[in-house]
């Protein structure tokens, strides 16, 4: 039987990229996590942007959302991160237009080859598209596509790519059915 030797395992990330995120956590905590959403949209968006995210200027991103690195962080008009959202963004994170990440939700990019002994890290992004609606306290895993038009219901944990105009739900997440526009 193989033993698991975390002793072997290696930080991939440079002194820089770990720098840049020490600065960054103390610039969103005492810069932007004070501010409420209806002042501090603005300034939360140039922050991120500042820091080499691509977010639209009608997104929105509450104060108490965390962002691992925002430079793999894309988000496009009138998208938004709810409170609490943990974006474990290692990866590219891409979030189309009119979606929405609800309250508590975490999407992971990263995890571990498990079948190595020093549990090398590994990476995928996530990309969620248009009119995507993720319910709240939903866990993305690391190189799924949420197609355009989709639901995913609350609590659910999606770890396989989720088709248009679908809405899913579950853990593992599983069709429940279509989803379509009635007006």
């Amino acid at each position: 039987m193989s033993k698991v030797d975390l002793s072997k395992y290696k930080n991939t990330f440079s002194k820089k990229n770990q720098i840049k995120r020490l600065f960054w956590s103390i610039v969103w905590f005492f810069l932007a996590k004070p501010l409420p959403r209806s002042i501090g949209r603005k300034w939360k968006i140039f922050l991120l942007n500042t820091f080499g995210a691509k977010v639209h200027k009608t997104a929105n991103v509450y104060s108490s959302v965390k962002i691992y690195a925002p430079w793999n962080l894309e988000m496009h008009d009138f998208s938004c991160l709810a409170p609490e959202v943990d974006c474990y963004n290692v990866d590219r994170i891409i979030i189309g237009a009119h979606s929405t990440v609800s309250q508590k939700s975490y999407l992971c990019t990263a995890s571990h080859d498990v079948c190595k002994s020093s549990n090398p890290l590994l990476t995928s992004p996530i990309i969620i598209k248009d009119q995507v609606w993720i319910g709240a306290d939903v866990y993305l895993g690391m190189g799924i596509t949420i197609e355009q038009g989709s639901v995913v219901g609350a609590r659910s944990s999606v770890y396989k790519d989720v088709k248009p105009w679908e809405i899913i739900g579950g853990n593992p997440a599983k069709f429940i059915k279509k989803r379509k526009i009635i007006e």
